[in-house]
C-alpha cells in the first residue's frame, strides 16, 4: 500500500458492528451493582464516549473516585456476557472490502478493549481488509479527546485521511486531530447532531455510504 493512499478511520461500535445497546445495557448494569441507577437514555446519550469518561459524565466526580475502576471492569464483565448479541451492522464488511479495493489505507480508530475488537475483526472476517486498529491500550484519554485518532494516523502513515464515526464524540474528536469526519445515524445520535459536533455529511444507514464511495471518504 502506498504511503500516498488516503486513509479512513473507522469506528467500530456503532458504526460497523450493531453494539450500541448492547453497551447501554453492561454500563446500566455495571451501574446498578453500585447502587447506582442511570435512566437508559442518560446512558446511550454518552455511548461513544471511553470508560475513563463515563462514570464521571453519569454520576459525578465522587462516584468515579469512590468505584470508576471498578464499574468498568464490572461493564466489561456484563458486556462480555452480551457480546454474543452483536451482529455487523448491514454491508459492513462491503464497506472494508470496497475501501480495500479502492486501494484506500482502512484503521479502525476503536477505544474498545482489546479482545472486544479481536472479536469484532472475526466477526466482521475483516482482518485481510484493514491496514491497522487502535484500543483502548493506545490513549490515555479517549474521544472526544484525538487521543485515539492520533493514534490511528500514526498505524495509517498519512494525514490524509477521513473518520466515520456514528457519535457527537467521533465528530468532535476529528475536529480535535484535525480531519474532516462523516456521520451515520446507526448510533441514535440526530442528523443534526452530528453537523453541530463537526460531521462534513451525514447518513442514514452504511449502505448509503457504500452507494456514494468513493466520494463520500475522501480526506477532502
Amino acid at each position: 500500500m502506498s504511503q500516498s493512499a488516503p486513509a479512513v478511520l473507522l469506528d467500530v461500535d456503532g458504526t460497523l458492528v450493531d453494539s450500541n445497546y448492547q453497551h447501554t445495557l453492561a454500563w446500566a448494569r455495571a451501574l446498578a451493582a453500585f447502587d447506582l441507577v442511570v435512566p437508559l437514555w442518560r446512558i446511550h446519550r454518552q455511548i461513544g464516549k471511553g470508560g475513563d469518561r463515563m462514570v464521571t459524565d453519569l454520576c459525578g466526580e465522587e462516584a468515579e473516585r469512590a468505584h470508576g475502576d471498578a464499574i468498568r471492569e464490572a461493564e466489561g464483565e456484563r458486556y462480555a456476557e452480551l457480546i454474543g448479541e452483536v451482529r455487523p451492522l448491514p454491508r459492513a464488511r462491503e464497506l472494508l472490502k470496497t475501501l480495500d479495493e479502492q486501494g484506500t489505507i482502512v484503521v479502525l480508530a476503536s477505544s474498545c478493549r482489546e479482545e472486544e475488537l479481536e472479536h469484532y475483526l472475526d466477526l466482521l472476517d475483516a482482518r485481510d481488509l484493514v491496514q491497522g486498529a487502535t484500543s483502548s491500550a493506545d490513549a490515555d484519554t479517549t474521544k472526544p479527546a484525538p487521543d485515539i485518532l492520533e493514534a490511528a494516523l500514526e498505524r495509517a502513515q498519512t494525514p490524509r485521511a477521513v473518520m466515520l464515526g456514528d457519535a457527537t464524540w467521533d465528530c468532535e474528536a476529528a475536529a480535535n486531530a484535525g480531519i474532516p469526519c462523516v456521520g451515520l445515524l446507526t448510533g441514535g445520535f440526530s442528523h443534526q447532531e452530528l453537523r453541530d459536533a463537526g460531521a462534513r455529511e451525514v447518513f442514514d444507514e452504511l449502505g448509503d455510504l457504500v452507494d456514494a464511495l468513493p466520494g463520500a471518504l475522501a480526506p477532502s
